[in-house]
């Protein structure tokens, strides 16, 4: 019986050891170290949207802007000193998770939703909501609609494989509407089909329905937004799972970026804010503490954030602000919006 017992001790340990070491490797097998890779590479590469007015657009020279291609630009000041150490990839949406996976990317800064799904399926991180949206309609002002209740029979197009085509089914069906989806993969499709009259509304997020329709012939047909807003979009950047210290970078750079607006510190002040006695710009400027020291970083980490590309109101209204768009939501806290940083202290 002793033996009998002592055996099955040993199975069980093996077993447990076993399971141990197979668990290691996994983690090792998807640790990605980005943050060393990066700083050998000398350049963060940055998934991007192929072109969206206000949030990602190149110009006939290569030159990215936008307020994701600044956020991008903050994680390569908080790394390099240097805003502009940072390679833009321009991703659709349909291989945008998948080029983050493969490593094509080390961020994807790409108005992505942060959904459940999205993270366990793909086993990704969206580490903090950089802009607040939503789902919302845009049609012909000749259709004099004024809700989206008023949609019924409608020809609607979509982007396929986006959270936007899930909540349209869900309005319509929570509403019991009827409408025909008109979808394409790729935006640009998506964009000249409402435009050609084949849908007579088209559905995205409320911010991409602003920045599309300044792109379209202004000597064309007027177009309206709806007041509606038929979904939560909680737009960030995207990083893979089991590479937490990238992911804290990622992280706090965001919050570091709101934090300094609250405090009412920027681009133009930050020398001045160096020289602060008080506490929480200390530890914010670095002149206190050896919080970016525990990100692997310099402690003037977030200093260079808003030295180089500003805080997070100065991303906003230079990119978002120029689209006509309300910041509502994206205000402050302390402003009557939901924008919310944890402290550094």
């Amino acid at each position: 019986m002793f033996k009998r017992t002592f055996l099955t001790g040993l199975s069980i340990g093996l077993v447990v050891a076993a399971a141990i070491a197979a668990a290691a490797i996994t983690y090792e097998r998807y640790d990605t170290k980005t943050l060393k890779r990066t700083i050998r590479r000398d350049a963060v590469l940055c998934g991007v949207n192929r072109g969206l007015p206000g949030f990602s657009t190149p110009d006939d020279k290569g030159n990215w802007s936008g307020f994701d291609v600044d956020f991008c630009r903050a994680v390569a000041a908080a790394i390099f000193d240097d805003p502009n150490k940072v390679k833009f990839v321009p991703l659709d949406a349909s291989e945008r998770f998948k080029e983050l996976q493969s490593r094509k990317v080390d961020i994807l800064s790409r108005n992505s939703t942060w959904s459940m799904s999205r993270e366990t399926n793909y086993d990704l991180y969206f580490p903090a909501v950089a802009y607040y949206d939503g789902e919302g309609f845009m049609v012909p002002a000749s259709r004099k609609i004024d809700s989206g209740l008023e949609l019924d029979g409608s020809k609607v197009c979509v982007q396929n494989g986006t959270t936007t085509q899930l909540n349209l089914a869900d309005y319509f069906r929570a509403n019991n509407m009827k409408y025909q989806e008109v979808k394409f993969d790729k935006l640009d499709d998506v964009v000249n089909a409402y435009k050609a009259g084949t849908c007579d509304t088209f559905t995205a997020d409320i911010s991409q329905l602003y920045a599309l329709r300044q792109t379209f012939d202004k000597s064309g047909a007027v177009h309206v937004i709806l007041p509606d807003v038929i979904s939560k979009e909680p737009l960030a950047p995207v990083v893979r799972q089991r590479d937490d210290d990238w992911m804290m970078i990622v992280k706090w750079t965001l919050y570091a970026m709101i934090n300094a607006e609250e405090l009412g510190i920027t681009s133009q002040n930050i020398d001045q804010a160096l020289k602060s006695k008080k506490p929480d710009v200390m530890r914010l400027v670095g002149t206190e503490g050896a919080f970016g020291e525990d990100l692997g970083l310099s402690k003037d980490w977030a200093a260079r954030i808003i030295r180089h590309v500003g805080n997070y109101g100065e991303v906003y209204d230079r990119n978002v602000g120029k689209l006509g768009i309300p910041r509502g939501l994206n205000q402050l806290w302390s402003a009557g919006g939901i924008q919310y940083a944890p402290p550094i202290r």
